[in-house]
């Protein structure tokens, strides 16, 4: 086993997202609001290394169930049984979430919150149980990993902004949850409608395996035109948000049209017309990036 084929079962890419994600929000966006911090940088990184151990395990037990669909859909990338054995990847992901659990637990404590050390348990746990059961179940799996993508977004204001709350400064810090909550919705509705197009691309392999997804449920063609109206939807939403909250700012107002909404209506006017296997992975590609640059918004808020 090379460590190409291990920084490919962790997904190292979307690790670096996540990882990304978090530095912006806490190192960018919440100095740009002067808030109060409850995490030091130490403890910040540990939050995050803990986040991202727990999502690589996620990935890791997901590739060991969706080995044989993996098989069918993608064998020039599958990875279990071929390069990596089961044996080791399942005792790998034990090792990636007892470390992501137990460094959790202590970045609780660390702020005198311990009942927060649960969330880091609740989120291993579903990414089990989506990678074993949910992922089958119509919705509920896609439903699943758009919103622990969202809990990326929310989990540093979580930990780093309740625990300083008090009345001095609370009407200030429920205003930078709240728009930490947009992003976090943003992210939501983007992973969901990426998750759909995923389910379109693997939908050969899933019919051989008992994955109830959109596409096998009600068609290819239908599942398109949900992800079409999805597009439209999203655009419009962006679009709107946009105008209604940085008319007093031409850099984000800018932005929100030019850098979120070009890629977003392109991939309405790709939807649309999609067919083929390229023309959904490009799909899948637009919305990936689409993320990326709602990220990159976060940087220019100190500049609004």
């Amino acid at each position: 086993m090379g460590v190409g084929a291990l920084l490919q079962l962790i997904r190292w890419k979307n690790l670096l997202i996540i990882i990304a994600t978090q530095a912006v929000i806490k190192w960018a966006f919440f100095p740009s609001f002067g808030v109060s911090e409850a995490l030091s940088t130490i403890n910040f990184i540990l939050l995050i290394l803990a986040t991202t151990l727990i999502a690589a395990g996620g990935y890791v037990i997901n590739d060991i169930e969706d080995h044989g669909i993996d098989q069918i859909n993608r064998p020039d990338k599958a990875l279990i049984g071929s390069k990596i054995s089961e044996k080791w990847a399942f005792n790998f992901y034990i090792a990636l979430n007892v470390l992501g659990v137990a460094i959790g637990f202590y970045v609780a404590y660390a702020i005198d919150k311990a009942n927060f050390a649960a969330l880091f348990v609740l989120v291993s746990v579903l990414l089990y149980f989506y990678a074993t059961s949910l992922k089958k179940v119509l919705l509920a799996g896609n439903f699943l990993v758009a919103l622990l993508t969202a809990f990326v977004v929310l989990i540093v204001g979580v930990f780093d902004l309740a625990p300083v709350a008090h009345p001095a400064n609370q009407d200030l810090q429920l205003q930078v949850m709240g728009l930490l909550l947009h992003y976090a919705v943003f992210a939501f509705v983007l992973n969901f409608i990426r998750e759909i197009v995923k389910d379109i691309i693997d939908i050969n392999g899933d019919k051989n395996f008992g994955v109830n997804s959109l596409p096998i449920a009600i068609g290819r063609e239908r599942s398109t035109m949900v992800v079409f109206a999805l597009g439209v939807f999203t655009l419009t939403a962006v679009l709107y948000y946009g105008y209604s909250n940085f008319l007093y700012s031409e850099l984000m107002l800018a932005y929100f049209f030019i850098a979120l909404g070009a890629p977003l209506l392109l991939f309405c006017i790709k939807s649309w017309s999609a067919d083929s296997r390229e023309d959904y992975r490009f799909l899948s590609l637009l919305l990936k990036i689409t993320m990326v640059l709602g990220l990159v918004s976060l940087l220019i808020y100190p500049y609004k």
